[in-house]
């Protein structure tokens, strides 16, 4: 009797799609704030779960079991979060177009110098793994380091000022051109006796 017994079958394993924009399931990136940019990618990248999610079709049928007023509802609710998530989007284009990266160069004593950059958080830069790439890139001494006003800036031991941001301008073109701005630092030095 125990042999014809069936034994449990063995748990599966599933795949899971995951938004490449909000990291949701394609399912759920509705309730996330960047809606239209998920549908785009989910189209581009899974065209049959477009089709299946998002598709006229698709959701037709889902509202055609609520009432006229909950079409409504939801019609006004879907209206808002767009016109949200654009009014979020251009803050942000605001945002990136008005932050400036700065480059400076400090003069330490005679001819030494460290060149510091701050700005780069505006643009979603992580400024640890920059200040990384600086050190390997100009095999000199980077690091990061807090800024009395609350911010961050990456200090480079030596003159690349010109070199960092050419290496910036080249890496990352997220950053405009015209958002960069070389200033020239000098320690100001005590007033002589006379």
């Amino acid at each position: 009797m125990a042999d014809t017994a069936e034994s449990p079958a063995e748990p599966q394993s599933r795949h899971v799609t995951y938004c490449g924009v909000c990291s949701l399931p394609p399912e759920y990136c509705e309730f996330g704030g960047t809606v239209k940019k998920c549908q785009e990618w989910l189209q581009r990248n899974h065209d049959d779960m477009y089709e299946r999610l998002w598709s006229a079709d698709a959701l037709a049928a889902a509202t055609s079991s609520l009432s006229v007023d909950a079409r409504k509802r939801a019609e006004k609710d879907a209206h808002k979060k767009a016109l949200k998530a654009e009014a979020a989007e251009a803050k942000h284009a605001q945002t990136i177009s008005a932050s400036k990266v700065y480059i400076k160069r400090i003069e330490r004593n005679k001819r030494k110098y460290v060149t510091s950059v701050t700005g780069l958080e505006a643009f979603g830069l992580e400024n640890k793994k920059v200040a990384k790439e600086f050190g390997k890139k100009f095999a000199t001494g980077s690091s990061v380091s807090k800024v009395p006003s609350g911010g961050e800036e990456i200090v480079v031991q030596g003159d690349v000022s010109e070199e960092i941001e050419e290496f910036l301008l080249e890496k990352y073109d997220v950053i405009p051109e015209d958002n960069y701005e070389l200033v020239e630092h000098k320690v100001k030095k005590g007033a002589s006796a006379t």
